[in-house]
């Protein structure tokens, strides 16, 4: 098994209709759950420098995840030209405990650097994953699985290719971040209430991520 995870992203402005099509188009639903998400680093910041990501997620299942930049080198990457998809190698585990999974990392020099939260609505289409995904700054589409199979769901849903997103969110927020002078790092809805966000000047942001 690889672990590779291939995937783009589209910022939405209606919700109610993005989920309408997707069901019209035939999508199965999965599930619907809000998300906790921490990500964790040592005192120096090694895994954000590196571009890699060690996540302990909290929604209906409690799940440990580390994500890396892959080789570009190896046949499978023929699919998933570099630039085209946001590609990871992804390595995911379920964990009993969120608790003694967290204590367990910062025992070994890993400590919480940053909370992100989220609404997500999943969906099985044409050999994709499907996420509608709700965050404190916007909605957006996320679909995951094999190179062609993405560019189909794109075709059936209408979506503008040239649009698509290809980095994660916690890089979007630190966009919008700078941008409002917010003055946290979190990505919680508490920490957002009261901020204004303007959807034209949201969307130019993330097109620039």
């Amino acid at each position: 098994m690889s672990h590779l995870e291939v995937e783009i992203k589209f910022y939405i402005s209606d919700i109610g209709h993005t989920r309408d099509v997707i069901l019209q188009q035939g999508a199965e639903p999965e599930s619907s759950c809000f998300e906790t998400n921490i990500r964790f680093d040592d005192a120096s910041g090694t895994l954000r420098a590196g571009h890699k990501l060690l996540r302990l997620r909290q929604d209906s299942a409690c799940r440990l995840t580390v994500k890396t930049p892959p080789e570009f080198l190896s046949d499978e990457m023929t699919d998933h030209p570099a630039g085209q998809f946001k590609i990871f190698r992804e390595y995911e585990v379920t964990v009993s405990d969120f608790r003694t999974m967290s204590g367990m990392l910062k025992q070994l020099g890993f400590y919480p650097r940053q909370i992100y939260e989220k609404h997500r609505e999943t969906f099985r289409l044409c050999h994709t994953e499907l996420c509608l995904d709700t965050l404190p700054y916007g909605h957006f589409l996320e679909i995951e699985g094999e190179g062609e199979n993405i560019r189909h769901v794109v075709r059936l849903l209408r979506l503008d290719w040239e649009k698509r997103i290809t980095a994660n969110y916690l890089r979007l927020f630190e966009n919008i971040r700078q941008y409002l002078h917010l003055s946290f790092e979190d990505v919680t809805f508490d920490n957002f209430k009261g901020v204004v966000l303007d959807a034209s000047e949201i969307s130019r942001l993330i097109e620039t991520a």
